[in-house]
This record gives structure tokens, C-alpha cells and sequence, in this order.
């Protein structure tokens, strides 16, 4: 049985992006692999979050993968910071980094121009590849499924572990990348050559997988698309419709090409409203589950045995690592 590691930042509320390009295949990893599904919270704290803002994103978020369909006897559900062997793999994955390589990162260079710029970007920014490749390895990762932009943080991974097997010896299973070819990366509505993103400041480019049906309608209603009112996917020269034509297909399981006949002679006007329908329909049972977990006692004794589990797995890893490294008193 492959093992599946996943990390969730909870920094806002899971867009339909998120969705689609990598929980929605939670589900089905759960009865084929041995899954490890983290939420991610002390990446979050690489810029400032509000402390009870932060606790009820971590919240929210373990009850929307409960939502979705996870099942706890399935899979090891928990939150990063309960298990302390993170951030001491992630210190040791940063004494194998070079700065050049992390400064390299795509999403570095992206958030440091963000978050501040010279002396006042966050050393956390920089530091976060080592810590995510902590996560992964601790696990003895077969496989980490992610959208596109996150391929670079698991090349880096890779690179870091084999770096340390080399240099101490055999103590990690080298990851490999797991994802999808359509929609792995679902756009921005208004931006659609940029990501979708939690913390974009329009609150008509990112879609939620809380948001009210009449909320999910005007945010498609008002997508960008372009004047041709002709439906067929070109992803550079028709970002808006191709990235509406992609959620639509991760929705219906249908081709683009089925998409383009379906809608043959159809104007825009119809299509967005079938697309918001679709995914009202599909966001709509989630909600309900939602309710139902967030605030239940089940949703903490959930959290505390995956905990409980995770540092079982992970405390193994680091064991080994330390002993490798000459860090334990263990000859």
C-alpha cells in the first residue's frame, strides 16, 4: 500500500480550486493508500495571522475534510503543530539548503513581493521548502498529490532528501509527484492567467466551498471571459472561458471537447449559469457536513488520535535521521 501525504494551509477559507485540483481525490486515495492528510498551520505563521482567526481556520478546515468524505478510520487526519517532529526535521531539512535554492523558489520571490521587500520579508518565506519537505518525509511519502505551482516545493524536497541520503545515508523514500493534467490549476475569475488564490483582495475571483448559491452565481455571472461568445477551450487565447470550461469538466467529468459540442451554438449566458449550477450542486452536500462537524466534540477526537498516530509514523523517521546524523547518544 502507497503512502499519500497532503498539507492544507489554513489561511482562509478552502476555495473550489483547492477542491477540484486535489482534495475532491482524497476520497478515493483513502481506500487505496495509507494517507496522511496534515493541516499545515505552522506554514500559515510564515506571515502574521490573527490568533483566533487562525484557530477557527484550522477548525474550519478539519471539518471540511471530514466533509468532503474523509474517513478517520481510513486515514490520519491532524494538525502539524501537535506533532513537534516537523519542525525538528524541518530544522535539519534547512542545514542541508543552500540560500541560492531557496531564494530560487517561485513562491518566494512571489510572496517577498507581497510581504515586504529587503529587510522586512519574513525569514519564514524563505525557510518554508525545508519545512515542507519535513512534512513529506516524515512520512516516507510514495506520492504527494498537487496542483502544478506546487511541483517546484517537491522537486526541492526530493533533491533535499536524496542530498541527505547521500551524505549520511539511507533514511528517506524519495516522493513523487501525483497531478492531474486538466484543471490542476483552477484561475482566478477575474485574473484568469493567476491562480486562484484564498487571499486575493477581489471577492469576485475567488470562489469558496462555503459560499452561498446566490454568492456562487454572481461570482460566475461576472468571470471574465471575452466578446467572442463562442465556447471552445483555448487556454492562452481564451483564459476565462478555458478556465470556466475546465471546472466544468473536473464538475461533470466530461472532455472540453464534449463541453465545446454540448454548447455548440450556445452563448455565454448559458454556459455560466450551468456552471454555477454545477457547482452549487456539487458544494451543497459538503456545506451540509460541514455544519454538522465543526463544532461537534468527534471533530477534536478526531484531530487528538490523528495527532496521536502521525507522531507514531513520524517519530520513526526522525529517530533514524538523528541517529544517521550523529545527533543522538546512540553509538
Amino acid at each position: 500500500m502507497s503512502i499519500i501525504f497532503s498539507g492544507v494551509q489554513p489561511s482562509g477559507t478552502i476555495t473550489l480550486g483547492n477542491y477540484l485540483g486535489a482534495m475532491r481525490n482524497f476520497t478515493n486515495y483513502q481506500n487505496e493508500h495509507e494517507c496522511y492528510f496534515c493541516i499545515v498551520n505552522q506554514h500559515a505563521i510564515t506571515v502574521f495571522q490573527e490568533p483566533n482567526q487562525l484557530r477557527e481556520n484550522i477548525r474550519n478546515l478539519a471539518a471540511l475534510y471530514l466533509a468532503i468524505g474523509l474517513d478517520p478510520d481510513k486515514v490520519t487526519l491532524f494538525i502539524q503543530s501537535e506533532v513537534p517532529e516537523h519542525v525538528k526535521l524541518g530544522w535539519i531539512m534547512t542545514t542541508l539548503s543552500t540560500i541560492g535554492e531557496l531564494e530560487r523558489m517561485t513562491q518566494y520571490k512571489d510572496k517577498s513581493q507581497r510581504h515586504g521587500n529587503g529587510d522586512s520579508i519574513p525569514a519564514g518565506l524563505l525557510t518554508y521548502p525545508p519545512l515542507m519537505a519535513a512534512d513529506i518525509l516524515l512520512y516516507q511519502t510514495d506520492y504527494v498529490p498537487v496542483g502544478d505551482d506546487q511541483k517546484q516545493h517537491i522537486e526541492i524536497t526530493r533533491d533535499l532528501a536524496q542530498r541527505f541520503n547521500s551524505r549520511y545515508g539511507e533514511a528517506f523514500k524519495i516522493p513523487a509527484i501525483q497531478t492531474q493534467e486538466v484543471g490542476a490549476r483552477i484561475m482566478s475569475l477575474q485574473e484568469p492567467k493567476k491562480k486562484m488564490s484564498k487571499s486575493d483582495d477581489n471577492s469576485l475571483a475567488t470562489l469558496y466551498l462555503l459560499d452561498e448559491p446566490e454568492m456562487v452565481l454572481k461570482k460566475i455571472k461576472k468571470a471574465q471571459t471575452d466578446s467572442e461568445n463562442k465556447i471552445y477551450y483555448d487556454k492562452e487565447l481564451k483564459a476565462g472561458l478555458a478556465n470556466l470550461m475546465a471546472i466544468y469538466a473536473l464538475i461533470t467529468n466530461k472532455s472540453t471537447d464534449e463541453i465545446e459540442r454540448q454548447y455548440a451554438g450556445k452563448g455565454y449566458g448559458q454556459f455560466k449559469n450551468d456552471v454555477a449550477e454545477a457547482i452549487i450542486e456539487t458544494i451543497r452536500p459538503i456545506q451540509t457536513r460541514y455544519k454538522e462537524f465543526v463544532n461537534s466534540d468527534y471533530l477534536d477526537q478526531v484531530l487528538t488520535a490523528g495527532a496521536a498516530k502521525a507522531s507514531q509514523k513520524a517519530a520513526a523517521t526522525l529517530n533514524k535521521v538523528e541517529d544517521l546524523m550523529g545527533l543522538s547518544r546512540k553509538f
